[in-house]
């Protein structure tokens, strides 16, 4: 899928308003890719203006958060990132070595659900509930959304929702990838 030229100005704005941006300019392009490639999958289905904006400010923060940890100009600490100081390496016995096998890990971003986020998750929950009355529809005899409910909505396993509906556990097992396959298709 190519993106449309609105929407990779609209990316590149967001980047580069982005606080994190500043001193990092070099690494526009990684910045680029990584909210590209994060957005992509779901960057079609959204049609609210207002919406796609949102949604794209909070990967493209991410993506940014992510590329400058990936690189070594960010490291977590409690509060927040802080940017990494760099040290000159051009004197070996400045620094000890104890120091350079070191692997931090850094936590996940958690987003607070603000309204924004709650739009967003709305409209593609919508999009995947009709998605599924829709195909439930086309072929009621296969009991897409009993499938549905059962296994997404009671958390009950295959066996139990083939020992409920009557059917082999093989058989749920076909429905519900084919369920699934038809879901996505509607977010393409």
């Amino acid at each position: 899928m190519e993106l449309a030229q609105d929407k990779i100005n609209l990316i590149e704005r967001l980047i580069k308003s982005n606080r994190k941006f500043i001193n990092n300019e070099d690494l526009y392009d990684d910045f680029f890719n990584e909210t590209c490639k994060r957005s992509l999958p779901i960057i079609s289905t959204i049609t609210s203006d207002a919406t796609l904006e949102v949604y794209l400010r909070k990967v493209a923060t991410s993506s940014i958060l992510n590329v400058l940890k990936d690189s070594g100009r960010l490291r977590r600490t409690r509060e927040s990132y802080t940017p990494v100081q760099e040290v000159p390496l051009s004197d070996p016995n400045s620094y000890s070595n104890v120091y350079a096998n070191i692997n931090i890990e850094y936590e996940p971003i958690d987003f607070d659900n603000g309204p924004e986020d709650v739009a967003i998750k709305n409209e593609v929950l919508q999009i995947v509930i009709d998605s599924i009355h829709q195909i439930n529809n086309a072929e009621p005899e296969k009991q897409y959304l009993d499938l549905y409910k059962l296994r997404y909505q009671e958390g009950m396993t295959q066996s139990e929702i083939a020992h409920e509906l009557n059917l082999s556990q093989s058989e749920v097992s076909k429905r519900l990838l084919k369920l699934m396959k038809m879901v996505k298709r509607a977010f393409n």
